[in-house]
């Protein structure tokens, strides 16, 4: 076998060369990986930061958006009819504007809208319900039974807006709960990195709006509301009014407590924040405590009678059969 070739190891010269190219290329690699993986760290941050700034643009536009429905003046019609009616003073119930605040609307418009909807809803389910009596169902009741139901029905419209409202405020609270405790981190982060109030709402309310646009809108009006009133116990107040929850009064209480004392700030966000999760926790575990007995008339009415007839209909086809035969 031919191993001359083995020799060249042994050639002091070639060893010289070799040793000197493999540190060299490892000072190549040592010097070039950190700028290597800089740019990756870079790339990375970067498509982060446009994502962030991707959010933030639409975050910034459903809010636009949203600021621009409620801003809209109510129609001349609607207005002139409750102006002239003075709706204001016979349909109006205690905590009207409160319960359309808690839904998201606010302003004269929202209002106006309003008592409009209780005074005609009332009409529009009154003649619905009597062309679906006298003209669809086929009835044997009399012209009066008839109108009396339409009439019933018509009593019940008037409370067809108050429902409206009632849904809008649970759902909207149910969007605002479900980010209050992230939030609430954050504005401990904030707060706690030395960042004044105003300042960690201000941010708090600008990145929690890929969560809940509602509750980034109201961080944002209160963040406002810090900056203009005469005290910032009035801001915290008015943002425990506008959402309704008992999470969020919780909170504005430990604020207004720490404001007045002097107490820690980070103390009191961190404090409520567990308190906020462990509700939300219960929450789900009351409806998951729940969900058995919600299924029972659905496994009676559909399941029970599929099962009766898988399991007794080759018995009763036998019996069938049997006494046929």
């Amino acid at each position: 076998m031919d191993i001359g070739w083995l020799n060249i190891f042994f050639d002091a010269n070639f060893d010289a060369t070799l040793v000197a190219a493999i540190l060299a290329f490892a000072t190549i690699v040592t010097l070039g990986l950190p700028y290597l993986e800089r740019n990756a760290l870079s790339t990375r941050m970067k498509s982060v930061s446009e994502r962030r700034e991707e959010l933030r643009a639409k975050h910034h536009a459903q809010l636009k958006q949203r600021g621009g429905l409620r801003g809209v003046a109510p129609s001349e019609f609607m207005k002139k009819t409750v102006d002239n009616l003075k709706l204001s003073k016979i349909l109006e119930s205690e905590g009207t504007r409160d319960k359309l605040v808690q839904a998201g609307h606010r302003g004269q418009a929202a209002y106006v809208t309003f008592l409009f909807f209780r005074l005609v809803m009332p009409f529009i389910v009154f003649f619905a319900a009597l062309f679906y009596l006298f003209l669809v169902l086929h009835l044997k009741w009399t012209g009066l039974e008839k109108f009396g139901a339409a009439l019933g029905a018509g009593l019940l419209g008037f409370f067809l807006p108050d429902v409206f409202v009632n849904n809008l405020i649970q759902k909207r609270q149910t969007s605002i709960m479900r980010a209050f405790p992230d939030a609430l981190d954050l504005l401990l982060i904030c707060v706690e990195s030395g960042m004044s109030t105003e300042a960690a709402f201000t941010r708090v309310a600008s990145e929690i709006g890929t969560q809940s646009v509602d509750l980034a809108e109201e961080l944002a009006l209160t963040t406002a509301e810090l900056s203009y009133l005469p005290e910032r116990r009035i801001a915290f107040d008015n943002l425990a009014k506008r959402c309704g929850h008992s999470g969020v009064k919780a909170v504005a209480a430990a604020l207004n407590q720490a404001e007045k004392y002097g107490t820690p700030l980070g103390q009191a966000l961190r404090v409520t924040a567990q308190e906020n999760r462990e509700m939300r926790m219960q929450e789900a575990e009351k409806k998951a405590a729940a969900l058995p007995a919600k299924l029972t008339v659905p496994m009676i009415v559909f399941f029970l009678p599929c099962l009766f007839v898988v399991i007794l209909g080759p018995a009763v086809i036998r019996i069938m059969h049997t006494f046929h035969h």
